[in-house]
């Protein structure tokens, strides 16, 4: 399959180069960057190997139509992009924010953005595997989930039909690396010398993968998930997600009937669930693919840790 990386050139461009320079049924064609256009990969990220040391590309430059395109771009920038690109026959994954959410009013308030494209959310799928598999192989545009939101809502998917058993709201305290949280450089919260020994939450109920965890963890319920307050907070550490679940049921839930349904998804490669919570860490999924999940149940209260790479 040829790839073409539209903003290849910043922190999601890099990793997505990394990830796919190996790949043994890939092959990266064209990468555009308009910061770093004109020079070639070795340049700009010396420290990846890659056997075809392509240059970087402005945005307006024509992208090879036999190639799958991949937005690791700004939400705005994908939302002029993605009709475009669609109306022209181009098979796309967004790995922006901009085409999530089926509620426009969630999405312009959580966003700050005006939606004019959003006709297109009828034919998205929303790129979680685990979730939407059979969906995701026969789509033209696939939209990826946000970290935050991966370590949130898929655990809560895991329990099945006990989700249909809580009462009260779900806490969901989840701690990010920098990369994770940001990785820009427009706002001085996320440089070094402010979370060097530092630690902090927020947006505090006011995060865009707040409506985004509520809408996909919900799927496939009779009635609506219950609500979801989730706090973010900032480590002072690089990569890595480490998200803890408070769950109250109606009544006392037992460890066997958590097992059973996360035993669902043994098949998934990338799902690991763990024995005992206190197991779950960062160190143990930087730099992969894996979200590590495991909990402990005491009466009608569950505690559910998960840990992914941001």
């Amino acid at each position: 399959m040829k790839v073409s990386i539209i903003g290849a050139g910043g922190l999601t461009g890099r990793e997505l180069i990394g990830l796919l320079a190996n790949h043994s049924e890939i092959e990266i064609v064209h990468i555009t960057s308009n910061k770093t256009a004109g020079k070639k990969i070795s340049e700009v990220f010396p420290n990846l190997r890659f056997k075809k040391n392509l240059t970087f590309k402005t945005h307006e430059e024509e992208i090879p139509k036999d190639s799958l395109v991949v937005l690791a771009v700004p939400n705005e920038v994908s939302l002029s992009m993605t009709p475009k690109l669609l109306e022209r026959g181009q098979k796309v994954i967004d790995l922006s924010g901009a085409y999530r959410l089926h509620d426009k009013a969630k999405f312009e308030k959580f966003y700050g953005l005006k939606h004019e494209s959003f006709e297109l959310m009828e034919k998205v799928v929303f790129g979680i595997p685990e979730m939407f598999r059979d969906k995701i192989k026969n789509s033209q545009f696939v939209s990826n989930p946000g970290c935050y939101a991966t370590s949130g809502l898929v655990p809560l998917y895991m329990l099945g039909d006990l989700r249909e058993k809580i009462s009260g709201a779900i806490v969901i305290d989840s701690k990010s690396g920098v990369s994770g949280a940001g990785g820009r450089t427009e706002d001085i919260g996320f440089t070094f010398t402010n979370t060097y020994e530092n630690f902090r939450a927020y947006k505090i109920l006011s995060h865009q993968h707040t409506p985004e965890i509520e809408e996909y963890a919900g799927y496939a319920m009779k009635n609506k998930l219950a609500k979801i307050v989730f706090t973010p907070h900032l480590l002072p550490v690089y990569r890595g997600i480490l998200s803890t679940f408070v769950i109250q049921f109606d009544n006392k839930v037992s460890e066997a009937e958590v097992s059973e349904r996360f035993s669902r998804f043994a098949a998934e490669p990338f799902i690991r669930v763990y024995r005992k919570p206190e197991e779950i860490e960062l160190k143990n999924i930087q730099n992969s693919n894996f979200l590590d999940i495991s909990f402990r149940v005491e009466d009608n209260i569950l505690v559910i840790v998960s840990a992914l790479d941001n």
